[in-house]
């Protein structure tokens, strides 16, 4: 059965060099949110470290008959509120250490949120587009099929993340049914989140990342009194986050003047249609040669003055140079993770509002909750129920992250893990830590 081409979800930039380890940015920021919240010691400690850290090395038979071997990775940092739920990443930078960060971003992701989920995170190192959809689909069942019963719907719950997709989310859903008894598949359908719509994904799902991002931007808008109709915004990164925000924030009459992904960068001052230049990744996979722009140098993208920047790409994008370089008034984290833990007092003293990963990006993971719910159910919401549902937690919480700042005399990344740890703290206090 044929397959329409896979959209690689959210391309990398050409990136700066010597980026720090993700994994000590997550370290740094637990500590100085730990002060801030004051959680105990031995909590801090505990989520210093993932609960499990998993590495697969397996065989996968190629287009040419050829076997190749490949490095998989699921790191379960924290279920002390829920199973562990993350995304599963397909690049050829997978790395462990990134992993770990990931996982322990989604552990305070769902906390902040208030949803019943741990943290989680996995992928495979190697680049998706220089494969066929046989080879991605051999891969993903191959994976699935090593993971075994380190996933499941009650224990640990992947979803689409970078290079991955509701089809290969499909296809590890039905790799991981077929490995249970015949009377009990059905019950697994929601061991994955993001699936397409036919096989039991939720409306609302490829679009809630964006549509959350857009939600902050507009709360933002509204507490700073800020007329987002005729105002300019910058995108880094193309794929599924970055192109669904700059098609929902352009309804609000924001104009999309610069985007960038793997294969470079693009600029028109007068605006650049992010539906029209969605048409074309598709049909091209990058933005790179979209005639309805001029291109840029990465240096040139992160110097381009706007009101807003989304960071949509890989992490640890924003580095001390493209600090100094930005010229906008807000940045929203779209990526997970993506600036350096040096380059934000620099955001901080040019006065720069940011609105971090764990709160701006976290629309995917709260739909996902609903696929997750409607599947363990046997429900089916429409969209406009979907949509009102996300609506009101990412406005509810976006709320308790600018007041839970005001409290603290602190900014809003600090303010979010602070409220997430929280949680996490109340739990194990409640619960108490096993000798």
């Amino acid at each position: 059965m044929s397959a329409a081409p896979i959209p690689i979800q959210d391309p990398p930039s050409a990136s700066h060099s010597a980026k720090p380890n993700p994994y000590l940015v997550a370290q740094e920021q637990l500590d100085r949110a730990s002060k801030i919240a004051g959680i105990s010691p031995e909590v801090r400690a505990i989520l210093s470290q993932p609960k499990n850290e998993l590495i697969i090395n397996f065989p996968v038979r190629m287009d040419n008959g050829e076997y190749r071997m490949f490095k998989g990775y699921r790191v379960q940092h924290s279920n002390i509120l829920g199973p562990y739920k993350g995304g599963i990443r397909y690049h050829e930078q997978v790395s462990l250490d990134e992993v770990k960060a990931l996982a322990a971003w989604m552990t305070y992701k769902g906390a902040l949120h208030d949803i019943p989920f741990g943290g989680g995170k996995g992928g495979i190192k190697f680049m998706p587009r220089n494969h066929s959809q046989a080879e991605l689909e051999r891969i993903t069942r191959r994976f699935t099929h090593a993971l075994g019963s380190n996933i499941g719907p009650e224990y640990d719950i992947p979803a689409p993340d970078v290079g991955t997709n509701g089809q290969i989310m499909v296809w590890m859903m039905d790799t991981y049914m077929n490995l249970q008894g015949a009377t009990d598949k059905n019950a697994n359908r929601r061991v994955v989140t993001g699936k397409t719509i036919t096989a039991g994904g939720s409306y609302g799902r490829e679009t809630a990342t964006g549509q959350g991002i857009v939600h902050c931007i507009t709360e933002w808008a509204r507490d700073r009194r800020f007329e987002l109709n005729g105002s300019t915004f910058t995108v880094q990164g193309f794929g599924n986050v970055g192109s669904h925000a700059s098609k929902i924030l352009a309804r609000t009459g924001a104009t999309m003047i610069a985007t960038g992904d793997y294969k470079g960068y693009i600029f028109n001052g007068d605006g650049i249609n992010p539906f029209k230049l969605s048409e074309y990744v598709a049909k091209t996979g990058s933005v790179h040669g979209y005639p309805g722009a001029k291109a840029i140098s990465r240096a040139d993208f992160f110097a381009v003055q706007a009101d807003i920047f989304i960071p949509a790409a890989l992490e640890l994008e924003i580095g001390v140079p493209e600090a100094k370089a930005l010229n906008v008034k807000l940045i929203v984290e779209g990526a997970n993770g993506p600036t350096e833990t040096a380059a934000e007092p620099i955001l901080h003293e040019k006065g720069i509002d940011l609105i971090p990963d764990i709160l701006a990006n976290s629309g995917g993971v709260v739909v996902s909750y609903y696929e997750w719910l409607q599947n363990k159910r046997s429900e089916r919401w429409d969209l406009e129920e979907v949509e009102e549902r996300l609506a009101k937690r990412m406005k509810r919480t976006f709320l308790a992250v600018t007041e839970y700042a005001a409290q603290k005399k602190c900014d809003w990344r600090m303010a979010a893990m602070g409220i997430a740890l929280d949680r996490i703290n109340k739990a194990y206090a409640e619960r108490g830590i096993f000798p």
